[in-house]
């Protein structure tokens, strides 16, 4: 092996020492064609067995050399990431947003998730994705008192063991999460969410990576949506009932303008006279006793009641030899037209 191809071995092989420099000689490193083409023609044939090996280990070398150099930088590179990512958790810094709504609407949502008794965002030791058995408290020793403007809320979870997505927590204590409603102006409120575990045995606070706040602000929005949803239900529910009653009013109305018509056709007839008429053309009264009141119309179909003489029925189908009819008790059936008669 050439004295060349030695060094790049002594330099890849893991007992070199570090920090050694490497000298390139590219002159000494191409093809051993190229290192006689400044001299006369050789032919490759004439090359020896040695030339041939020292070109291989020289191409082996710098293979291996630009392999070590390109894991070197992608190393070097990928260790601030890997720092910055773990330095990106932020805790305590809460959540603080600008909701484009007005105090009282978003006060609604903020205590129905109060009241909801979860906690999200977070989850105890070896159970549910989210923390149940929370409560609503006016204060919290977790917290303190709060001074500042707006209205503040809080939610509780006595006892919860070893929380997720909070600083070094490993024991049992208590979780709270406060809510802080700031009006803006007449369309906007800032809504403020923090959240933080203390420990029943050090007595210590925990702080929260802001998973927690995102989650019940996340669940803030939701309720948001379902009112909205539930506005909008009920506005088109309005509507409709608003033009049920549009339609009734003009079916009166038209109803009012029939008999009015019908009036002015017969100036000297009442109103009550009119219906009386109406009653008149529409009703018959049974002629004899014992006329059957048939299911069909048919002499062969079952009876459904006997009536007796001067029953008043009224008519509702009319066929050449026989009445569909409704009797004053309400029942329906048919009878032969020579039972009946015009009402006296």
């Amino acid at each position: 092996m050439s004295r060349i191809c030695k060094i790049f071995v002594n330099v890849l092989s893991p007992q070199s020492p570090p920090r050694r420099t490497i000298a390139f000689r590219l002159d000494l490193t191409l093809p051993p064609r190229t290192r006689y083409e400044s001299g006369k023609a050789v032919c490759p044939r004439q090359l020896s067995l040695h030339h041939v090996l020292c070109s291989l280990h020289c191409a082996h070398s710098r293979l291996l050399l630009l392999y070590l150099c390109s894991a070197l930088i992608a190393a070097a590179f990928s260790f601030p990431l890997n720092a910055k990512s773990r330095q990106a958790v932020d805790y305590g810094a809460g959540l603080i947003v600008k909701v484009p709504l007005p105090e009282q609407q978003l006060l609604q949502a903020v205590q129905d998730v109060v009241a909801d008794g979860i906690i999200q965002g977070s989850k105890e030791y070896n159970k549910d994705e989210y923390i149940s058995g929370a409560e609503a408290a006016d204060s919290t020793h977790v917290f303190p008192k709060w001074t500042g403007p707006g209205q503040v809320f809080y939610k509780i979870k006595k006892n919860a063991l070893d929380p997720r997505n909070f600083k070094d927590t490993n024991d049992s204590g208590t979780l709270a999460v406060r809510y802080v409603l700031t009006p803006v102006d007449a369309a906007n409120t800032l809504l403020k969410i923090d959240a933080i575990f203390t420990d029943d045995f050090h007595h210590r606070d925990h702080l929260s990576n802001g998973s927690v706040e995102g989650a019940e602000y996340k669940d803030i929005q939701e309720h948001l949506a379902a009112m909205q949803l539930k506005k909008i239900e009920a506005t088109q529910e309005e509507q409709r009932h608003q033009q049920q009653l549009a339609a009734h009013e003009l079916e009166r109305k038209r109803k009012q303008q029939q008999i009015e018509r019908i009036i002015s056709r017969n100036p000297d007839e009442t109103l009550q006279q009119h219906v009386d008429r109406l009653r008149h053309d529409v009703e018959r009264q049974v002629r004899a006793p014992g006329s059957q009141l048939k299911s069909a119309p048919f002499k062969s179909a079952s009876s459904l009641q006997t009536l007796a003489a001067g029953t008043h029925v009224a008519i509702l189908i009319s066929t050449p030899y026989w009445y569909g009819v409704e009797t004053e008790n309400g029942q329906h059936g048919w009878i032969h037209r020579s039972q009946l008669e015009q009402l006296p």
